[in-house]
C-alpha cells in the first residue's frame, strides 16, 4: 500500500534536506590551523563557519554557530580541551575531532567521547578518513531525524477516530502494521509484545496507551496484560471462579480473567464482528 500523496511528496522534500558539514577549526597553532583549512577546502560538502585560537573564542563560536564538526586542539591557549566541552551545552556540543601534537592525549580524547583523534601535522589520507567518518556519523543523525519525521507526518495523516496502521520502531526500522493483522497484544513491562502470525514485534509502549490506539469494536482487553483480536478467536470455554479460556484459531489459548468476560461477550455477541 503506498504512502498518500501529500506524504510522499513532503518525504521528497525531507530527503533532498541532507546538509553539509558546518565545520570550526579551534587550534591554539596557526600552522595547524592552515593546514586544517586547505585540507577542507579539499572536501567536497564541507563549510568552514568559524576559526579560534582560545577556548573563550571556541566556546562563543560553538554557542553563536552550533557547527556541525568541531576540530579541537586539545590544548588550547587558556584551557584543555575537555573544560571547552564542559562550558558548551550538551545538546550543542558537536561531532567533535580531537588535534594534538601529541599522541599520548589520544586516549583523552577518545574519553571525551571524539569520533577521532589526528596527529599534527595532518596526514591527508587520515583527515580523508576522519571526515568520512563524520560523514557517516551526520547521515546516522539525519537517519534518525527523517525516522521520526515520517512518524510524524503519518500521525498528522490519520483521518480515522481510532488508527488503521500501527506505526512503531523496531531494530532500526519503521514498520507499519495493518491493525488487522495482530493476533494478540501482550504487556512486558514498558514494552509490548504484537503477535502477528507466528512472529512477535517488541514495541515501547504501555499496553494502556495501546489499547487507546485500538478500535474497541475488534479488540478486546481479556485480562491486564492481553489484549486480543477478537477475530481470531475460535471458543470460549468456561473455567474456575467465573473465568474463561480463550481459543484463537492457530490453537492458542489465553486466560480472560473475570472482570474483563462482561465486555468480551458484549463484543463477540456483536454483529459486526462474526467469530468461527
Amino acid at each position: 500500500m503506498g504512502w498518500a500523496p501529500q506524504i510522499e511528496s513532503r518525504l521528497r522534500e525531507i530527503r533532498m534536506m541532507i546538509p553539509g558539514i558546518r565545520s570550526v577549526i579551534a587550534d591554539r597553532d596557526s600552522s595547524a590551523r592552515n593546514q586544517l583549512r586547505l585540507l577542507l577546502a579539499a572536501e567536497t560538502g564541507i563549510e568552514l563557519v568559524g576559526e579560534c585560537v582560545t577556548a573563550t573564542e571556541t566556546i562563543a563560536t560553538v554557542r553563536t554557530h552550533r557547527p556541525d564538526l568541531l576540530f579541537l586542539d586539545i590544548e588550547m591557549e587558556d584551557a584543555h580541551g575537555g573544560r571547552v566541552l564542559d562550558r558548551i551545552a550538551r545538546e550543542d556540543v558537536p561531532i567533535l575531532i580531537f588535534t594534538s601534537r601529541n599522541h599520548q592525549f589520544a586516549i583523552q580524547a577518545f574519553e571525551a567521547r571524539a569520533l577521532d583523534f589526528l596527529l599534527k601535522p595532518f596526514d591527508h589520507r587520515r583527515f580523508h578518513t576522519a571526515i568520512e567518518r563524520a560523514r557517516s556519523e551526520m547521515l546516522k543523525v539525519h537517519d534518525r531525524h527523517l525516522t521520526h519525521r515520517i512518524l510524524d507526518l503519518l500521525a498528522e495523516a490519520r483521518a480515522e477516530p481510532h488508527d488503521q496502521r500501527l506505526v512503531f520502531k523496531t531494530g532500526g526500522r519503521v514498520v507499519l502494521l495493518d491493525m488487522d493483522e495482530i493476533d494478540w497484544i501482550e504487556a512486558a513491562g514498558n514494552y509490548v509484545e504484537l503477535k502477528v502470525g507466528g512472529t512477535s514485534h517488541l514495541v515501547r509502549e504501555g499496553i494502556g496507551r495501546i489499547a487507546e490506539r485500538l478500535d474497541p469494536s475488534l479488540f478486546a482487553r481479556i485480562h491486564r496484560s492481553i489484549i486480543v483480536n477478537i477475530r481470531r478467536i475460535k471458543e470460549l470455554q468456561p473455567c474456575n471462579r467465573g473465568e474463561y479460556m480463550v481459543v484463537l484459531r492457530d490453537g492458542k489459548q489465553l486466560s480472560c480473567s473475570r472482570g474483563y468476560r462482561a465486555r468480551l461477550q458484549q463484543l463477540i455477541a456483536n454483529p459486526r464482528t462474526r467469530v468461527s
